[in-house]
């Protein structure tokens, strides 16, 4: 799932720092409450957050229903664009000449960012819990739309659109 709208995507600002003041507006509120309910019935064992408190914030309102153990997992971090608290215009205009590999500001590329979350992956095939839900990015909800649902190139990782709130359902296999 991803996070609920945030200050920060009404801004249009990046962020990767978990110290800003970066937070679920009304709207994302309402928008995790409205999945809440949607996931009521669900038996999750846990809930796996990203570092960001925005994550963290919407996994809360899910777990009101579920009263289950939420943790943080580093890998699970939005994109390090080096431009956090910038426009996300000015990221990309950095970043056009080439999209999957550029590094700013001591930030991480697309690719960089990608091979983390697949570390994630990995390191999710040898947990035990049956069902989990993870609340993440939009950018981390794209390496998992790749993966699980196959058929997307590198290139192709930004035409994936995951709304505020949106949740998908995946299964691992090979454990």
């Amino acid at each position: 799932m991803r996070h609920g709208r945030t200050n920060y995507n009404d801004l249009n600002l990046c962020n990767d720092d978990p110290n800003r003041d970066v937070h679920l507006t009304n709207k994302g509120i309402a928008q995790a409450e409205e999945a809440a309910l949607a996931l009521r019935d669900v038996v999750f064992d846990r809930m796996i957050v990203s570092p960001l408190p925005r994550t963290r914030q919407t996994a809360e309102i899910i777990n009101r229903y579920h009263a289950v153990q939420i943790t943080v997992h580093a890998d699970l971090a939005d994109i390090r664009s080096g431009f956090d608290g910038k426009p996300v215009c000015d990221y990309f205009a950095a970043i056009a000449l080439d999209p999957l590999r550029m590094r700013m500001n001591g930030g991480e590329s697309l690719l960089d960012h990608k091979q983390r979350v697949l570390c994630f992956i990995d390191w999710l095939k040898m947990q035990q819990d049956k069902v989990l839900l993870i609340v993440a990015h939009e950018e981390t909800m794209r390496v998992f739309a790749a993966y699980f649902e196959g058929g997307v190139e590198d290139h192709q990782l930004r035409d994936i659109h995951v709304r505020n709130c949106e949740f998908k359902h995946y299964l691992l296999t090979g454990r």
